[in-house]
């Protein structure tokens, strides 16, 4: 399949050589190579190789309605935190497709989604180190303004060892979805968008286990619906998964739910988001055994806000857990009108968001797991026990001064329940506080100077009675204590900028671990290259993107990236 795939991909490109004036190339590439030193202080090693590479170049070929595309991954080896899964050199991605208004058709590599992503979402994402392609056909149909049908039938992407490295389950699926504002124009009248759609998904992995009699298809499938007028919005979904025993629910018998509910208002200077989530035992993956990013073929969204600043967003973030959640956030965002005595010559934003996750309250199965069923316990959507996984307060003030001066006032309030999204050693749940000042001036001819001032605080505990308190005297620091960033970003004009940051962990309890972490970055870009090279102390931390995450590990040493666009 490959070797054809590649060959009609070629064959077609030469063929249409001399028709250049049809035809489009266009492709991007990244190149990132480091080289580490050891730093026993921060625990930072330094690997055998001590240069580390992750290449990849992107080339995407149309020609009237056929398209085609490559892509040249290398990983010698892979640079510190990417999935082990990512080794070698060669070919990471190739299809052939056609389209025009009816169909679009893609044979080889595709990326797709269905809905919120609850049943199936085929995405990529190099920050994370995550790519689940897959590796089939891909057929979209729109046999009428406002319908869109769509199938999918191929293995998954699970891994890069020199070339593509595909699961053992066969994935399967198919989406509909109805536009009514579009199919019924009445409808888009009255200033309404009203969609319904519905998705089916299933996979089929042989029964490779002696001891359990284990389903070798299994469902997914739900519906989905959303509305607009005017300023309101409100969309929800709702799937459910048949018998799936595997390594992340412990190989029970147990069916599987997922719901997402979103609400909203809007107009001019105020904003407001509601979301709920509930779900159990939705981890669906092409192979059974796998864990943590690999092989998922669904995406369960995080009901939490994406924090920036690097000690909110990497010291203790939240991971989505697909064993089991209930879900809730807000968020609210006020402008305070220009002109006026509170919101100045330029307005006032304050914003406030809220998100909380529990575990799912479970009524167990007594007689598990002697019956027949193998069914370990019953419960139900948005049905919630009082164990706290996640909170996240947080709110900031930003105000706009002068035509050149801005500044943002922020403030994050952090409950991590460690014994189940795990981010370090310390048990139990773990507290933070973190405030950060921001600022950004500009000067004349395209240069400006952006600022940072973050300090987080964790909480204490009471070495007498075990007790946890806010920096309570004489009781000692959760994890590795207090830290505290600065950070200052220069552009020097369009092209050249400078960045200096210095992380410290001034409260950690042990005195001669309290080490900075200085870095500094100079970048340069020109048109659609940019090259950044870098040097410095990078603490260990998690990276997260919509509740996916991956470990960083501590470095010390020098980074080049160049990055360009065709």
């Amino acid at each position: 399949m490959r070797k054809l795939v590649t060959i009609c991909f070629v064959f077609i490109s030469v063929a249409s050589f001399s028709q250049l004036n049809r035809s489009n190339f266009t492709g991007n590439l990244e190149s990132t190579f480091q080289y580490l030193n050891k730093d026993s202080l921060i625990g930072a090693t330094q690997p055998a190789s001590k240069g580390l590479l992750n290449s990849y170049m992107n080339v995407y070929y149309t020609h009237g309605n056929f398209k085609g595309g490559l892509r040249f991954e290398s990983y010698l080896p892979r640079i510190q935190g990417y999935p082990t899964e990512f080794q070698g050199t060669g070919l990471g991605m190739r299809y052939i497709g056609y389209a025009n208004n009816f169909i679009d058709a893609t044979v080889g590599n595709f990326y797709e989604q269905f809905g919120a992503g609850l049943a199936l979402r085929a995405y990529e994402d190099k920050a994370l180190g995550y790519d689940n392609m897959l590796d089939g056909v891909r057929l979209k149909i729109t046999p009428y303004k406002g319908i869109t049908l769509k199938g999918v039938y191929g293995l998954q992407r699970l891994a890069f060892r020199s070339g593509i490295s595909h699961g053992a389950g066969t994935v399967r699926g198919g989406d509909a979805e109805f536009s009514l504002s579009q199919i019924f124009p009445k409808i888009a009248e009255k200033e309404i968008d009203l969609m319904i759609g519905g998705s089916f998904v299933s996979k089929f992995q042989e029964d490779d286990n002696d001891l359990l009699i284990l389903p070798q298809n299994v469902a997914t499938y739900g519906g989905r619906m959303g509305i607009q007028y005017k300023g309101f919005t409100l969309d929800g979904e709702y799937v459910v998964k048949g018998q799936d025993p595997s390594q992340d629910n412990g190989y029970i018998y147990n069916p599987g739910f997922a719901t997402v509910i979103n609400a909203g208002y809007s107009r001019k200077g105020f904003g407001v988001t509601l979301s709920a989530k509930s779900v159990d035992n939705m981890s669906f993956r092409s192979e059974r055994d796998k864990v943590l990013q690999v092989g998922l073929i669904n995406y369960l969204p995080a009901l939490n806000k994406t924090h920036t600043y690097n000690l909110v967003a990497s010291l203790y973030p939240y991971a989505t857990q697909p064993t089991g959640e209930v879900a809730f956030q807000g968020d609210i965002v006020y402008t305070i009108p220009k002109g006026t005595k509170i919101g100045g010559k330029y307005g006032t934003t304050l914003s406030l968001n809220a998100s909380t996750a529990f575990r799912p309250k479970r009524t167990p199965n007594l007689n598990y797991p002697d019956d027949s069923t193998g069914v370990a316990y019953k419960t139900s959507p948005f049905r919630m026990s009082d164990s706290l996984y996640w909170l996240d307060i947080n709110a900031s003030i930003y105000r706009k001064f002068t035509k050149n001066f801005s500044a943002t006032l922020s403030y994050f309030h952090l409950v991590l329940n460690n014994n189940i999204a795990a981010v370090t050693k310390q048990p139990g749940n773990i507290t933070s506080n973190t405030f950060v000042f921001e600022f950004l001036y500009k000067f004349k001819k395209q240069s400006s100077l952006r600022a940072e001032f973050q300090v987080l605080l964790v909480n204490r505990i009471d070495s007498l009675n075990n007790k946890v308190r806010f920096n309570a005297k004489g009781s000692k620091p959760t994890d590795h204590g207090d830290w505290a960033t600065v950070m200052l970003e220069y552009a020097i004009n369009s092209h050249w900028m400078i960045n200096v940051m210095d992380q410290y962990n001034f409260g950690n309890p042990v005195k001669s671990q309290r080490a900075h972490h200085p870095y500094v970055t100079v970048a340069y870009v020109t048109g659609p290259t940019r090259v950044s090279l870098g040097y410095g102390r990078q603490r260990a931390g998690m990276f997260c993107v919509g509740g996916v995450c991956r470990y960083v590990p501590a470095s010390n040493g020098l980074t080049l990236s160049v990055t360009h666009s065709f």
